[in-house]
C-alpha cells in the first residue's frame, strides 16, 4: 500500500487559485491526462481529503465521483453525504486514522485527494510515500499552495516524469522515508 498524493498544480506551486478557484485548471480539459489517470485511478482502494476539498466536490459534481471507494473527510463539522458514498468523518491528527485507511486501501494505493494542507499533514506525520504533481503551463501569483510543510522536508527522490500534449508534465516523486519502509521489508 502506497500513500500517494495525486494533484495537479500552477507552475508557481498553487494547486487552486483564490477562493479554491479550479477554473484555471478545468479550462485545459480532461483529455490529456484522462489515460495517466485512469491508469493511477485503477490502483486506489481508499481516498483521503479535507473539507474544502469534499464540499467542493459536492457542489461541481452531480454524482458522487468514487463510489466504490471508502472516503475518509478530515473535518470538524458535520457534512452531508451524498447518495451511495461511504464517507467517514473523522477528526484530528492523519496519524490517528491510517491504519484504517491502510485497511480499507488493503494492497492499493490510499489516495491524498485535493489541497495541499491534508498532504502535507501527511508529509509531516512521515506517511506520504508518493507525489504525483502534474504541473501545468500556467502561473496563478496566489492560492492554495502545493505542500504547505512547516519545515523543510527531506529530499524526495524522482522515480518519474511524462510529458502531456500542450506543455503539461507529471512530476513522480518517492519519498525516502517510503524507500526506507521497502528496503527494509524486502530484507
Amino acid at each position: 500500500m502506497t500513500t500517494t498524493y495525486f494533484v495537479a498544480s500552477s507552475l508557481d506551486g498553487f494547486v487552486a487559485a483564490p477562493g479554491d478557484d479550479l477554473d484555471w485548471l478545468l479550462r485545459f480539459g480532461f483529455a490529456p491526462f484522462q489515460e495517466q489517470f485512469d491508469r493511477f485511478f485503477a490502483g486506489v482502494g481508499a481516498v483521503a481529503m479535507g473539507s474544502t476539498t469534499y464540499e467542493w466536490l459536492l457542489a461541481h459534481d452531480e454524482t458522487w465521483p468514487y463510489p466504490d471507494l471508502p472516503t475518509w473527510v478530515f473535518t470538524s463539522r458535520h457534512l452531508p453525504v451524498p447518495a451511495g458514498a461511504e464517507v467517514h468523518f473523522v477528526s484530528g491528527s492523519v496519524a490517528d486514522h491510517h491504519a484504517d485507511l491502510e485497511r480499507a486501501a488493503g494492497p492499493r494505493e490510499l489516495w491524498v485527494v485535493g489541497g495541499g494542507l491534508l498532504a502535507a499533514q501527511y508529509q509531516e506525520a512521515g506517511l506520504l510515500d508518493e507525489l504525483r504533481v502534474t504541473v501545468m503551463p500556467i502561473a496563478l501569483g496566489a492560492g492554495s499552495p502545493l505542500l504547505p510543510v512547516a519545515a523543510p522536508t527531506p529530499v524526495f527522490d524522482l522515480v518519474g516524469t511524462t510529458t502531456f500534449d500542450g506543455g503539461a508534465v507529471e512530476l513522480r516523486y518517492r519519498s525516502s522515508a517510503a524507500a526506507h519502509r521497502e528496503a527494509r521489508s524486502d530484507a
